[in-house]
C-alpha cells in the first residue's frame, strides 16, 4: 500500500515552482518595459533635446540679428522658437530670454543674448517604472556686436589682405634688394595662410618696427637674413581676418561736380576727371576736396604736386615716380577725414608709391584689391608716409630707407560691420 502523503508532497512542490515562475515572468515583463522605456522614451527624449537645441539656436540668432536691425528682438525670438515647435505655453515648454545672460562668465555684457528652452516630454512606458515625464533644458547664447567706428585692422601701419599667396608669384608680402622699411606707431600684418612664404625677405631687404608693435603673419615666413628683421622671430600662425574685410567700405563720390583747371593752368578744383591721366600737364596745386579719377594717376619724375584736404578715388592705377615731389594730405574733418587714396575693392590694378626725399603723404592709402608697391621716399631728409597703407599684395623694393609713421588721428576710421555670433 502506497503512502498517501507522498502525492500531497509532490503537489506542494509543483505549486511552489509555478509561483517562482510567475515571479520570474513578472520581473521579466518589468525588465522588458524598462528596456522599452529606455529605447522608446529615451530615444524620444534625445530627439526632443536636439530639436530644442536647434530651436534655441535659431531663436538666439534671430534675436541678435533683429536687435542689430532695431526691431523687437524678444518677439522675434519667441516667434522663431514657436515656429520650431516650442511655443512657450508654460505647460509643455517654456522659452526664457535673458540679456545679459544669467551666467557670471558673461560679466553682465548686454551684447550677449541667452535663450533657455525647457521642454517637458510625456513618456509612453516610463510611467510604469516611475518616470512619467522627461525634462530637457537647453541653453544657447548669441552675441550681437554693433558697428563700431574706429581704426582699421587694429591699427597696423602696413597691411597685406590677400588670404592666399604663392612663393614664386602672387606673393602676399615681400621686401627685397636693399630697401629698408621702418614702421612707427603700428606694425605689419600679413593675412596670407601660406605656411612657407606669406612673408618673404630677400637680399638685404629690412623691416624694422621702431616700437612695441608686432609683425604678425597668418602663415609662415621665408627670411634670408634674420638680423634685418625686427622684431625676430615674428608672430606666425596668427588668426586671419576675413576677406573681403568686415568693414563698411567707404562711399566717396563727386556727384556731378567736374574737376576744372584754373585760368593759370597750374591749379585745379576737385570733382570728376574723366581724362585718361591725372593730373593734367602743368598742374601742381590741388584745391581741397574729392577727386574722382576714371583713368590713371601718374606723376612723372621732376614733377611736383601738392594738395591739402584732398581725397583721390581712383578707378585706374597709380604710378608716382621716385623723382617726383609730392606733398599731399587728407581732410582732417568730415565724412572722409583721414582718407588720401582709395582704390575700390574691385580695382585689381597697381598702386606704385614713391617720391623725392622731401615728399610727404598724410592719410590712409586704402587699396584692398590692388597690388601695392613701395619704392623710394628716402627718409634721410624727412620724407615719410604718415599713413596706414593697405593693399591686397604688398611689395617693397629699391635701396631707400622708407618710414611709415602711423597715427590714428591722421588716418581714416571705418565702421566695422555688425556681427552676429552663435557663442554656444
Amino acid at each position: 500500500m502506497k503512502n498517501p502523503f507522498t502525492k500531497l508532497t509532490i503537489r506542494k512542490n509543483k505549486i511552489g515552482e509555478q509561483g517562482q515562475a510567475m515571479i520570474l515572468i513578472v520581473f521579466s515583463i518589468i525588465g522588458l518595459i524598462g528596456m522599452a522605456a529606455l529605447a522608446i522614451d529615451g530615444g524620444n527624449a534625445y530627439v526632443d533635446s536636439r530639436r530644442a537645441e536647434t530651436a534655441a539656436s535659431a531663436a538666439a540668432l534671430t534675436a541678435a540679428t533683429t536687435r542689430i536691425e532695431g526691431g523687437n528682438w524678444r518677439a522675434a525670438a519667441l516667434a522663431t522658437a514657436s515656429a520650431n515647435g516650442y511655443n512657450n505655453d508654460g505647460i509643455t515648454n517654456t522659452v526664457e530670454l535673458n540679456t545679459p545672460p544669467l551666467r557670471e562668465d558673461y560679466d553682465g555684457n548686454p551684447e550677449y543674448i541667452e535663450v533657455i528652452i525647457t521642454s517637458h516630454l510625456k513618456t509612453y512606458f516610463g510611467a510604469v517604472i516611475g518616470f512619467p515625464e522627461v525634462t530637457n533644458i537647453v541653453t544657447v547664447v548669441s552675441r550681437s556686436k554693433p558697428s563700431v567706428l574706429g581704426e582699421m585692422f587694429d591699427g597696423y601701419a602696413l597691411v597685406s589682405l590677400a588670404p592666399h599667396s604663392r612663393c614664386d608669384k602672387k606673393i602676399s608680402f615681400w621686401i627685397h634688394s636693399e630697401a629698408t622699411i621702418n614702421l612707427e606707431g603700428g606694425g605689419l600684418f600679413i593675412n596670407s595662410d601660406n605656411p612657407d612664404c606669406a612673408f618673404i625677405s630677400f637680399g638685404s631687404g629690412s623691416v624694422r618696427v621702431l616700437d612695441s608693435s608686432p609683425i604678425s603673419v597668418v602663415g609662415g615666413a621665408q627670411v634670408q637674413k634674420t638680423k634685418l628683421i625686427t622684431p625676430f622671430p615674428m608672430q606666425t600662425g596668427v588668426a586671419p581676418i576675413p576677406y573681403p574685410p568686415a568693414i563698411k567700405m567707404p562711399k566717396i563720390g563727386c556727384g556731378s561736380k567736374i574737376a576744372e583747371v584754373d585760368e593759370f593752368g597750374s591749379g585745379m578744383s576737385a570733382g570728376n576727371w574723366d581724362e585718361d591721366v591725372f593730373p593734367p600737364p602743368g598742374v601742381g596745386t590741388l584745391g581741397s576736396g574729392v577727386y574722382c579719377l576714371a583713368g590713371d594717376f601718374i606723376l612723372e619724375g621732376g614733377k611736383s604736386l601738392e594738395g591739402d584736404g584732398v581725397v583721390f578715388v581712383v578707378d585706374g592705377e597709380v604710378h608716382i615716380n621716385g623723382n617726383a615731389d609730392v606733398r599731399l594730405s587728407a581732410p582732417k574733418t568730415g565724412n572722409h577725414a583721414g582718407m588720401l587714396f582709395y582704390l575700390p575693392i574691385d580695382n585689381h590694378g597697381i598702386l606704385a608709391l614713391s617720391g623725392s626725399d622731401d615728399s610727404i603723404y598724410v592719410g590712409t592709402i586704402f587699396a584692398p584689391g590692388a597690388d601695392v608697391r613701395i619704392n623710394g621716399l628716402n627718409s634721410v631728409r624727412g620724407a615719410a608716409y604718415h599713413s596706414q597703407i593697405i593693399g591686397y599684395y604688398v611689395e617693397v623694393d629699391g635701396s631707400d630707407n622708407i618710414t611709415i609713421k602711423y597715427k590714428d588721428e591722421q588716418n581714416y576710421d571705418a565702421l566695422s560691420m555688425p556681427e552676429v555670433i552663435l557663442v554656444q
